[in-house]
């Protein structure tokens, strides 16, 4: 495997490092200092400004206007729905919880891929999504093992968000066949910025910023530049050389991250339940993945020589 292979590799691992360095940030803002919706704009439009610059200095792509559709649909799954679900989620549940159930993204690629006709059906595919179906489902009904606990509905909330952004990832990957990714990724947060504005300009305005602790203001620059700016972007450069499912596959490291990070925060715990969860999660991405092909045909490659 040569450097130009492991290129996007390398990519969707800083990637996963930062969410799941971002699982623990966020909950030291938010929602003491910010409000869900109010991050989220603040995000979103500060993201949407440095795509535009950086774009207008380095490309000068156009858009072909039968794509803006596209590019609008992408903006409401991979931003809009995505951040607002994830954030409002993490708020109510554990940092462990969601970044476990945000795992279960790549098992919701393939039925997605699936039913648009990229992926085919095989034995290790259909294991993969039960174990990963039912561990999800033992996150979401608690430390009791019912639909009674204090977070479910922020667990149901995050298990939205990572439908959502399955979705963004299959159906996005016909405009990299177009364009350049700082060009797709320009128009998608600008189209998800619009609805975002209107849920989340009032908790914006009702910020506090004399509150902010120096450490505050270095969680929410790391949330907006890393979790977001850079995530984002390295995503969709990464989706130009492999396929969803590998970018999705790459989630199963996030667990992992903000488990250590949180429990060397004191801030959570493991529990039998979780890491009987994680097993079969593990198990499920691992087998719905890497079983079969991953490698995009060489028709199919979206690599600039």
């Amino acid at each position: 495997m040569n450097l130009k292979s492991l290129r996007p590799h390398l990519y969707l691992l800083i990637v996963n490092l930062f969410y799941g360095m971002g699982f623990i940030v966020s909950k030291m803002v938010m929602p003491e200092f910010i409000k869900p919706f109010g991050f989220i704009f603040i995000r979103v439009s500060i993201t949407t400004t440095l795509f535009f610059i950086l774009h207008y200095f380095w490309l000068k792509e156009k858009v072909e206007r039968k794509d803006f559709l596209l590019l609008a649909t992408c903006g409401m799954f991979g931003v809009f729905i995505n951040q607002e679900l994830f954030f409002l989620g993490l708020s109510i549940t554990t940092s462990i919880n969601a970044s476990l159930i945000m795992i279960m993204t790549p098992i919701l690629v393939f039925v997605i891929s699936f039913f648009m006709q990229h992926e085919k059906i095989t034995w290790q595919k259909i294991t993969g999504l039960v174990m990963g179906s039912f561990g999800a489902l033992i996150i979401l009904s608690g430390k009791k093992f019912n639909f009674s606990s204090d977070t479910f509905f922020g667990d149901l909330l995050v298990l939205c968000n990572a439908a959502s952004f399955a979705v963004y990832l299959v159906i996005v990957r016909p405009l990299m066949k177009k364009y350049h990714p700082l060009t797709v990724i320009k128009w998608v947060f600008l189209f998800g910025l619009l609805p975002v504005s209107v849920f989340g300009v009032g908790q914006f305005s009702a910020i506090e910023w004399g509150a902010f602790t120096p450490k505050i203001w270095m969680a929410v620059a790391f949330i907006v530049i890393c979790v977001t700016f850079f995530a984002y972007l390295l995503n969709i450069i990464a989706l130009r050389e492999v396929h969803s499912s590998v970018v999705g596959a790459y989630i199963y490291l996030q667990p992992v991250i903000a488990t250590i990070i949180s429990i060397a925060l004191g801030k959570d715990k493991l529990s039998n339940e979780k890491i009987l969860s994680a097993i079969l999660i593990f198990a499920g991405v691992y087998l719905v993945s890497f079983a079969g092909k991953n490698k995009l045909p060489a028709d199919e490659l979206l690599v600039e020589e």
